[in-house]
């Protein structure tokens, strides 16, 4: 298989800018856009479904995207999971390979954690007194977290777009979420509709920030009156600051309500290690006791990993600003991208973190059919948003973009091509 402008086998380690490999972690018209209705709803067209692939047997299944990506992961341009590929390998490759020359991987880890990479987690979150926890992923802390402090009936305060599934896991706890809304200007939770939303049974507030799938960022007024709300209505605050790295001024909850808070962070994005699967949570100790009760990984966390987290977190500093302007830079030129296509809009820009969405419900094109053409004919990689929202994932795509630029030079050239093929009637992009 060979994609135009596709890598012609693996890329060097030493090669940052061209270095890509996928991630695991995960995983829009405001009302009154052209091809909406003013509830933002799309104007009734026919919209072409992605195409299905057929089984031996006949069974018509869809097409398994994640399948075909990884299969030809070496041809793609990974713009599909949020994932950074800008990270300079240098570090994090010597000390893996030190490691593994040690065989450290024939013993189990010491269970806590590295006291290093703990001591290193507290300092980059700014926050004095929390204690961490390493889990096997900021996925896992999610996870224990509702398991751990949900209970049948509860309510959780959260948003639709977002990252669905920490709603399965409140589910999964007996409890519900009640999403708000937020497809629309500002495009994130505002503290007056958190403390409208506010029931007898509500225990607990979501808070992602940055958020994905939008890009949204929380001013720090705002991140202060959504914790004060928690504080005063004695509710739980769950922050998820996954994508905090790529935000201009990121403002963590903790430092307003550090008793409710738990904070929950990763590795996996600012430091390029979605594959490793590392990252945690932080609290006081009493909730952290308390979610650390539902931990299955009573032997440690991967040693690999962690080996590999405590080299990132030891020189982050050195190369952090770099991969944000890189990120920024290639965001700005997606935006150029989507600007020249009638009909397509970015509901965020700038995005505060490493994603966005685009808007394609004016040009009657499901989301399926725009990840597949672009995966199968071009070897780029975005994801659909049916999986980000249950109310408005048919209209748009999520593309991130920490990455090398010739990932974003493939974007650039087949996205209009894609939408040209797949919505032939549709006006031609603006030059």
């Amino acid at each position: 298989m060979a994609h135009a402008g596709s890598r012609s086998g693996r890329r060097g380690a030493n090669d940052v800018s061209r270095r890509t490999s996928p991630g695991r972690r995960g995983e829009e018209a405001g009302p009154g856009a052209p091809g909406s209705d003013v509830s933002g709803n799309p104007a009734a067209k026919a919209v072409k479904p992605a195409r299905a692939r057929s089984t031996r047997g006949g069974e018509i299944t869809p097409f398994d995207a994640f399948r075909y990506a990884h299969a030809h992961r070496s041809e793609v341009a990974w713009l599909s999971q949020n994932t950074n590929h800008l990270v300079p390998p240098g570090p994090i490759r010597t000390a893996l390979e030190e490691a593994i020359r040690e065989r450290r991987y024939e013993g189990y880890p010491y269970g806590p954690g590295d006291p290093e990479l703990l001591e290193l987690v507290v300092q980059d979150l700014g926050l004095a007194g929390v204690t961490p926890f390493l889990t096997a992923g900021g996925t896992e802390s999610l996870y224990m977290i509702m398991r751990a402090l949900l209970s049948a009936g509860d309510e959780v305060i959260a948003s639709d777009p977002s990252y669905l599934i920490i709603h399965r896991f409140v589910e999964l706890s007996g409890a519900r979420t009640r999403n708000l809304d937020i497809y629309a200007p500002p495009f994130r939770l505002t503290s007056e509709r958190v403390r409208e939303a506010i029931g007898p049974k509500t225990r607990m507030i979501l808070l992602i920030d940055p958020l994905n799938p939008l890009g949204s960022g929380y001013p720090r007024e705002e991140v202060r009156a959504i914790a004060e709300i928690a504080h005063d209505h004695h509710l739980l605050l769950l922050n998820d600051v996954t994508y905090r790295d790529f935000a201009d001024a990121p403002t963590l909850a903790a430092e307003f309500d550090p008793e409710s808070t738990l904070t929950v962070w990763s590795v996996s994005k600012n430091c390029g290690l979605a594959g490793l699967r590392i990252g945690g949570f932080a609290g006081s100790a009493d909730l952290v006791r308390n979610v650390a009760r539902f931990n299955t990984n009573d032997l440690g966390v991967n040693i690999l990993a962690q080996v590999a987290a405590l080299a990132g977190l030891r020189t982050k500093a050195t190369w952090i600003g770099g991969v944000r302007r890189q990120t920024r830079a290639n965001g700005a030129r997606i935006k150029a991208t989507v600007d020249a296509i009638p009909g397509a809009t970015l509901p965020v820009y700038p995005s505060q973190a490493n994603m966005m969405v685009i808007d394609i419900a004016a040009l009657g094109i499901s989301p399926e059919a725009v990840q597949e053409e672009l995966l199968q004919k071009y070897g780029v990689f975005v994801r659909a948003g049916n999986y980000l929202s249950t109310t408005h994932g048919k209209k748009f795509v999520r593309v991130s973009f920490s990455n090398p630029p010739e990932d974003i030079d493939r974007f650039v050239q087949h996205f209009p091509e894609a939408i040209r093929t797949l919505a032939p009637q549709a006006p031609t992009p603006v030059a």
